[in-house]
């Protein structure tokens, strides 16, 4: 394939590059068309309106205001057909550059400025010949800015054709200068020395760009010019020109040369200027016609052969490699089935606990007799050593959690009994400060059970203790203050009257002890953890809200996350065991929980307990009296009705009477 790719490289570059010659050909033809064409009837019909203003405003007539005002209606016409809106001009259509816009809009702004000042020379109202001339020649000098810009959309030969012809087109406006100076002159009887040293200046920057833009013309165009520098009527214009240049300042200069002739050698090479630059111009865009002349022959015929050359490239390609596609797709699928729905559905149900056999699941195939038959066996390999990988981490995973609960349960065994050796001390006790410390003693030993407890739950295994009985869930929720430091911050607010089913007692009492705990320490000390509750549609809601900096959005999406999806955290993100925790004890007893902001700038969690968890009623007697602890063996207590309190969270500040502790 790597020949085909190449000729289909070539032969693409090929049309690529011929594509663009017929566009930017193309382009050069619109340019020529729909802007060069239309600014230069602007820029024609301005040098006519500035002679006339010149003349009007020099010396007043009715027959000068009335020709003037025809040539106003020409100048208003030609920037007309520049305008598209009020706002918009044929600058800002198609791909012109941003230049090019902004020099129209630039002309056509200058222009119109001038209309107080063309109302003022056409009414014969005093206008300064001075300032006609220099505003007028500023407008036209904004609009030779276009053809300029112009130039540079061309390229190459067009390009250089395109910048003689400005030049061409500027030895035309210094001959209008020259005739508004003249004619102005002519009429006033004076040409004071400033206007004729500007007149002289002008006359030889014209013979200057005439002569320089007349030898780059085109071998045609050049013999027009020629032609004109030849004749009798450019021999007059010089001659003229001269005799002006001669003379003295003053009246000498401005009769130096009679109207009448000026004006018919003036008009006369104006003419024939404009007809070699328009005849230049129309020759300039017959050479930029793309399909004009033949001009793209040879790169028409290079596409259609390569066209020819990459289609029987393709057809021979397709012929040997048809086989080769079927043997791809085949082994594209099976590596999309290893990695899709094979892998992933082993890794599940390594998750979930199963055993897989990993020659069942990964059988050897036929034996390669290619390259890509090889490739197959390495696919079939690699997925057999991740399968082998995956299931050694998890064998390794099981023994570790095993040692984990292993130890977790000794510890909590431990607990359990030293715990009920400080509650037998602190019936003993007498004296108020050494009973202080037991209490105390019993709040750290109740935080160890629980973060024992913790240590199972995150091993994958559930905690020893279990209730037979329905208890309140006032006495749940005060047992769950009772396992943290700071108990004596936690306000619980009256709950109605609910039960929870003994099951799951305990893991809803370390399920809110994590929360509380999580409020209490990311609140500032002086601040209250508020704990309220009430019946909902589909259960109980439980709201435990601190006033601390509260968490970001994206953190607390984040938190949300962990403990919906309790299978995708990362058990090694030590600082979010607690949420994990929360997870696991939710989706074991289908316990939604979420994080939102409070009011207060802190967070709020939101706990709602299914109804399956609830029971309405109590059975008679059973409350707040003390209950009795039925050990099964020696590591897994089953406590009776209500969940052990620390004598800590007794003594302290708590909002309410604690139930009493049962062991």
């Amino acid at each position: 394939m790597v020949p085909v790719v190449s000729l289909l490289a070539l032969w693409g570059f090929a049309t690529v590059t011929t594509a663009q010659d017929v566009a930017r050909l193309r382009q050069l033809q619109r340019v020529d068309t729909d802007v060069r064409r239309p600014v230069a009837a602007a820029v024609t019909a301005l040098q006519d309106e500035r002679a006339a203003a010149v003349r009007q405003a020099v010396a007043p007539a009715a027959a000068r205001a009335a020709e003037l005002k025809e040539r106003m209606r020409d100048t208003d016409a030609a920037v007309d057909r520049l305008r598209l809106d009020d706002r918009h001009t044929i600058g800002d259509t198609g791909d012109l550059p941003r230049e090019v816009a902004d020099r129209i809009g630039s002309f056509v702004t200058t222009v119109g400025r001038l209309s107080r000042l063309r109302a003022a020379a056409a009414g014969g109202g005093g206008a300064d010949g001075k300032q006609v001339y220099e505003e007028y020649t500023a407008a036209v000098t904004s609009a030779f800015a276009i053809e300029g810009a112009l130039t540079g959309v061309q390229e190459a030969q067009p390009g250089t054709d395109a910048r003689v012809l400005l030049e061409f087109a500027r030895a035309g406006e210094m001959l209008s200068r020259e005739d508004a100076l003249l004619g102005a002159a002519q009429l006033g009887g004076q040409l004071n020395a400033e206007r004729l040293q500007h007149f002289i200046g002008v006359v030889e920057t014209r013979r200057t760009l005439a002569a320089s833009a007349g030898a780059d013309l085109r071998a045609s165009d050049r013999a027009a010019w020629r032609k004109l520098a030849d004749s009798h009527a450019y021999g007059r214009l010089t001659a003229a020109e001269d005799r002006v240049r001669a003379a003295a300042p003053g009246r000498k200069a401005a009769q130096a040369s009679p109207s009448a002739a000026w004006d018919d050698a003036h008009d006369a090479v104006r003419e024939e200027l404009l007809a070699i630059e328009d005849e230049a111009h129309r020759a300039a865009a017959d050479r930029a016609d793309p399909f004009g002349g033949g001009a793209l022959s040879p790169g028409g015929a290079a596409v259609l052969l390569g066209l020819a050359a990459v289609a029987a490239s393709l057809v021979i390609s397709v012929r040997i490699g048809r086989g080769l596609v079927v043997e791809l797709i085949s082994l594209r699928n099976t590596a999309l089935g290893i990695a899709r729905r094979k892998l992933p559905a082993a890794m599940r149900r390594l998750r979930a606990g199963e055993e897989i056999d990993v020659r069942a699941e990964t059988p050897p195939g036929p034996a390669p007799q290619d390259e890509i038959g090889q490739v197959g066996e390495a696919l079939v390999t690699v997925h057999r050593a991740a399968l082998s990988a995956a299931v050694e981490r998890a064998e390794l995973a099981s023994g570790i959690s095993g040692v984990f609960v292993n130890l977790a349960r000794r510890s909590q065994v431990l607990v359990h009994r030293q715990l009920n050796l400080l509650d037998s001390m602190e019936r003993r006790a007498d004296d108020p400060n050494e009973l202080g410390d037991l209490f105390r003693l019993d709040h750290l030993t109740t935080r160890m059970r629980r973060h024992a407890e913790s240590l199972i739950i995150l091993s994958g295994a559930a905690p020893g203790r279990a209730w037979r009985m329905p208890v309140p869930l006032t006495n749940v929720v005060r047992a769950a203050v009772s396992e943290i430091e700071d108990y004596a911050r936690v306000e619980v607010r009256r709950l109605p009257e609910a039960a929870v089913v003994g099951g799951a007692v305990a893991d809803l009492t370390h399920l809110l002890a994590e929360l509380v705990e999580n409020a209490a320490q990311f609140s500032p000390p002086h601040t209250k953890v508020r704990i309220s509750g009430e019946p909902v549609g589909n259960g109980y809601a439980l709201e435990i809200e601190d006033r601390g900096l509260g968490m970001g959005k994206e953190t607390l999406a984040e938190a949300n996350t962990r403990i919906r999806q309790s299978e995708a955290l990362d058990l090694f993100d030590s600082d979010r065991l607690g949420l994990f925790v929360v997870s696991r004890l939710s989706s074991r007893h289908d316990i939604k929980v979420h994080l939102r902001t409070s009011p207060y700038g802190g967070t709020t969690a939101v706990v709602l307990l299914p109804t399956e968890l609830l029971q309405g009623a109590l059975p008679p007697g059973r409350g707040r009296h003390h209950a009795t602890t039925v050990t099964v063996d020696d590591r897994d207590p089953v406590e009776g009705t209500a969940p052990r309190q620390s004598g800590a969270a007794a003594v302290g500040p708590a909002p309410a009477q604690a139930p009493a502790p049962a062991q």
